[in-house]
Order: structure tokens, then sequence, then C-alpha cells
């Protein structure tokens, strides 16, 4: 058991890895193909400058806050806020997104 999860692991790394590579590797080419002939004076970029645009494009609009964040947070609080029969209406109006049921619920369980 504990090899399986090492495989999956490893399997995960791989191709979390493969996977930036790859989107360096787009980022320089679309970079070289569009840029230099849309804009007087912009160079060709080398795969370390496009590795670095995508972690700087990352940082600028994505965020490393990874899922949830400061939404779950907030989402979190406004459930708490709400009624047993408001929380049900607006968890069975989300349709299960919320990866069934919701922690708050479960913590209210078990007091």
């Amino acid at each position: 058991m504990c090899m399986n999860n090492k495989a999956k692991i490893f399997k995960i790394v791989v191709m979390v890895v493969a996977g930036i590579v790859a989107l360096g590797w787009v980022v320089m080419a679309l970079w070289n193909w569009l840029l230099p002939n849309l804009f007087v004076g912009v160079h060709e970029i080398s795969y370390v400058q496009a590795l670095g645009v995508l972690v700087l494009s990352k940082i600028l609009f994505g965020g490393f806050r990874g899922h949830g964040g400061m939404h779950k947070r907030m989402h979190h609080h406004h459930l708490k806020n709400m009624t047993a029969e408001e929380r049900e209406k607006f968890l069975k109006g989300m349709g299960g997104c919320c990866g069934g049921k919701h922690k708050l619920d479960e913590a209210e369980a078990k007091e």
C-alpha cells in the first residue's frame, strides 16, 4: 500500500513538472511568434525568461492562494450566519458542487 502511494505521488510530481515545462515552452513560443511582429522593439525571449513571465503572470493575475483562500473563509462565514433552513436551501441550490456535505454542517452535528 505504501509503495502504491509513493508511485502515485511520483507520477503526480512528474506530471506537474512536465506541465510546467510544457507551459513554459508554450509561453516562449507564443511570445516569440506574436509580440516581435506586433510591437516594435520587443525581442524574442529565452525559455528561462518565458518561465519568469509565467511566474510573474501567476503572481499578478492568479496569485498563489490555491483553491478557496479568502473566498472560502468568506463563504464559510456567510453560511455560519444563516439559519438552518436558509443554509439547506443554499447548499441544495449549489447542486453539490461544494463536495457534498459542508464542513459547517459536520461541526454543528458534533455540538
